[in-house]
């Protein structure tokens, strides 16, 4: 009999790996155990057996630890094909040989159609063949999830960019006066798309409304509640609603659209008029955004702050209006900007930091103003800020 935890110490199969193959081997019969290990012997394989009689016994061992099972499809405990199926319920993921009769190759060939790698008839196989079995069935396994994790990847990117697409479009401005340039970079700690997004249009009279906004939370539902709330700003804006209309109208739609309801957005809109000179902003739970001249760089903050969508039913955002010089910068930005810290140990950037760091990229004169801000706080940050950045800006040039 094989003892229950077996090691064979032969000089290793140059195919095998760095560590040996744990084998779970569940062989009621002690003669055809003793055969398989004798086998493995003479091949000088490196292997780890784990010997089990029965598959009560085989499942109460750890198969989160075993490469690979050595299956006898007739135990005591387990006929045919049920002793498979019930080790595929536990473990999905496990490369499984078949053991036959010389008589049964028609279940072998079931089995391996039920999930199985392979399987071998006892009596026709020798101790190479044996071991090339067990690897290639352990290989296999492995490049099949590799394959099946790329697939994965491959169509997490493709949703990511599709949804990528919605939160960050091309601005519909045909002004030649202004210069918009964007900025989009995901937080570090995740591989999943935020709810970040921005947007801008300009209507048949010349007014330019922009928005830039931030979903609560990170994947999917994030996402595609910020599509949602993209998609129905612009639309919206183009059917001709007024400034004051819009965001009560998104707040009636962030209602129906979030998943769900501690979901919310903050948001900054802004209404430039026709003649370039004046600027309504609405901010709904948002940093405010910066207005940039040749004399000062200032946030244009309200005069006190009101609730993101989804946060108060029925609510009604102010218009706050401000005057514009002849030439001027307007940054709308995500609060992943300013959250990042200045230093180890030190407090976080800030917005007045911000103002700090736009003087002096606008000092050199950046040839792309956002992207330099963002690289910028990354450098402070000592690494990737932790949450997505989105910045946006309106120049008149």
């Amino acid at each position: 009999m094989i003892p229950p935890e077996t090691v064979n110490r032969a000089p290793r199969d140059t195919a095998a790996s760095s560590g040996p193959i744990r084998l779970l081997l569940v062989e009621d019969d002690d003669g055809d155990a003793l055969l398989v290990e004798e086998l493995f012997n003479i091949s000088g394989a490196y292997m780890e057996i784990v010997r089990a009689q029965t598959l009560a016994e085989a499942r109460r061992e750890d198969l989160a630890e075993i490469d690979c099972v050595l299956l006898d499809l007739d135990l005591p405990d387990a006929q045919g094909l049920s002793g498979l199926h019930r080790l595929k319920a536990d473990r999905a993921d496990m490369a499984v040989l078949v053991l036959t009769g010389l008589d049964d190759e028609r279940r072998g060939m079931e089995a391996v159609g039920a999930g199985a790698q392979d399987y071998l008839v006892k009596g026709q196989i020798d101790g190479q063949g044996l071991t090339r079995a067990v690897h290639y069935a352990v290989e296999r396994l492995r490049a099949d999830e590799a394959r099946r994790e790329l697939e994965v990847a491959r169509l997490h990117a493709e949703e990511n960019a599709r949804l990528e697409r919605g939160l960050l479009p091309a601005p519909l401005v045909h002004d030649e006066a202004l210069l918009l340039s964007a900025h989009y970079r995901p937080g570090r700690r995740r591989a999943l798309l935020g709810g970040d997004f921005y947007d801008a249009v300009q209507t048949e009279d010349g007014t330019v409304h922009a928005v830039i906004a931030d979903v609560s939370g990170h994947g999917p539902d994030a996402a595609a509640l910020g599509v949602s709330l993209r998609i129905a700003w612009r639309t919206l804006v183009i059917g001709g609603r007024t400034a004051e209309e819009l965001l009560p109208t998104l707040q009636v739609m962030h209602g129906h659209e979030r998943h769900h309801t501690w979901m919310f957005t903050t948001l900054c809109m802004v209404t430039i008029a026709p003649d370039k000179r004046s600027v309504k902003i609405q901010l709904a739970g948002h940093p405010p955004p910066l207005l940039i001249t040749d004399a000062e760089i200032k946030g244009l903050e309200p005069a006190q702050g009101e609730p993101p969508l989804g946060v108060v039913d029925d609510f009604h955002w102010t218009a706050h209006e401000h005057q514009l010089p002849e030439r001027w910068s307007l940054l709308l930005y995500t609060d992943g900007l300013i959250e990042g810290r200045i230093g180890i140990g030190a407090g976080r950037l800030g917005g007045e930091g911000l103002e700090a760091m736009v003087r002096g990229e606008v000092d050199k004169g950046s040839p792309s103003l956002v992207a330099a801000l963002v690289e910028r706080a990354e450098e402070l940050n000592g690494g990737p800020l932790l949450d997505d950045v989105a910045a946006f800006l309106v120049r008149k040039q």
